[in-house]
Order: structure tokens, then sequence, then C-alpha cells
């Protein structure tokens, strides 16, 4: 199956977390680029330069009434993400995008407005481990605390660089392995197991952080040079 007559399109709005969706836009481009993936974009609600969570800007390519159709969105997070969930323009745009496209992904925070735009009813999702409690309490959603979630037409992943891990996962179910494969290499991205410090073992981290950490580390261990 060939997709490069496919369009991978990836949402916008002010204060997006910028690695939210910057890391998947590579991961895909990449796929574009060396596996004949689709042709990517980005569009936000009317186009205009958008400051993101961290201070970078960036134009969307589109807005939504001047953008082309697409099979696949990734919808990033952020802190604003919780204002997007308010935003009726918004909400409608995610409601038609599911209706239209084969696959919706989030990252982070954006889990929440898919909830928002009641794409996650009676599905398996995850979000940023600040906001699992709040995913926890919310109707319709069963919280699984996994670095990714894949369920029917929708994917959602953890924070923040997560959304790396999710879109080799995309491109692997989509495209199969030896693709994901040539997409990593040229990324790159094998990333280093080694834990630095405690704060993952102090903080309320999400379960498959707990899973894959190594022994705590003793106090003289923890602060040596």
């Amino acid at each position: 199956m060939t997709f490069a007559d496919k369009r991978f399109a990836f949402l916008m709005f002010p204060g997006f977390e910028e690695l939210d969706l910057i890391g998947p836009w590579e991961m895909a481009t990449m796929w574009n680029a060396y596996a004949d993936g689709p042709s990517c974009f980005s569009l936000s609600q009317d186009g205009a330069p958008i400051k993101c969570a961290k201070g970078l800007s960036v134009t969307p390519d589109h807005a939504f009434q001047d953008s082309p159709a697409f099979d696949y969105l990734l919808v990033p997070g952020g802190f604003t993400a919780l204002e997007e969930m308010k935003n009726p323009a918004m909400l409608a745009f995610l409601k038609e995008s599911a209706a239209t496209s084969k696959a919706v992904l989030s990252v982070c925070t954006g889990s929440l407005m898919l909830h928002a735009a009641g794409l996650l009813d009676s599905r398996k999702a995850t979000t940023n481990w600040k906001f699992l409690a709040h995913m926890a309490e919310l109707d319709g959603v069963e919280l699984v605390q996994d670095r990714y979630v894949h369920d029917g037409p929708i994917w959602t992943s953890a924070g923040v660089s997560a959304g790396m891990d999710m879109l080799l996962g995309f491109i692997a179910h989509m495209a199969g392995e030896q693709t994901a494969s040539v997409v990593q290499n040229n990324a790159e991205y094998y990333p280093d197991p080694f834990v630095y410090g405690t704060e993952a073992y102090t903080t309320d981290v999400a379960d498959y952080v707990r899973r894959m950490l190594p022994p705590a580390p003793t106090p003289a261990s923890a602060g040596a040079s």
C-alpha cells in the first residue's frame, strides 16, 4: 500500500507545546522523505502566526477554511488546550475531522480536546501525567497509563516527547515495522534509557514510567560526581 497520495495535517493553536507537534512532525516528514509516506502540512483556526508555549513563533500553512482534505490529523497539547476545549470552532473542526479522516492522533493534553469533542466516548486513552487524575474522572473514556494508546481510529499519547513514540507506532501499524525502522534510523531516534536523578521516583509519574525505572538510587549515588 502506498501512502504518497495521503495527507497528514498537524493542528496548531496559540500556546501549544512545541515538541508535542515538532517531534511527530519530524517522524512523519521522515516517513514522507525516506519511505513514500504522506505529505504533511500545518493548519490552525485562522492561519495567523502563533506563539508556542515556550516562545517559538510558527506560521501555519492553512486556516480551517482553506485547508486541503487530509487523511490523518495530529492534535498537540499544552496548558492552552484547556482553553481550546471551550472553543466551539475548534470542537466542530475536530468532530468533522474525525468523521472524514482515517485517524486522529493527540499528544499530551490534546486528548482532553478530543474528549471535549466527543471523540473518546467508549475508548481507551491517555494524557500527560499531570492530568491523569483529571482524565480518570471524565465520562466515557477508559484511562490507560501507557506511553501511547491506540483504540480504533484514535491514538493518544502521554506528554511532550511521547508523541514521537506514538508516531513510530502509528507508522509501524499503517505501513509496517520495516518502514518504521527506516524512519527511526533516519531520525536517529534511539532514546538513551539512562534515568537522571530522583525526580521520576518522587513525583506522581504515570504507571508506564514506574514499570521502566531501575531501582531507586541511594542518597550517596544520587549526588555523586
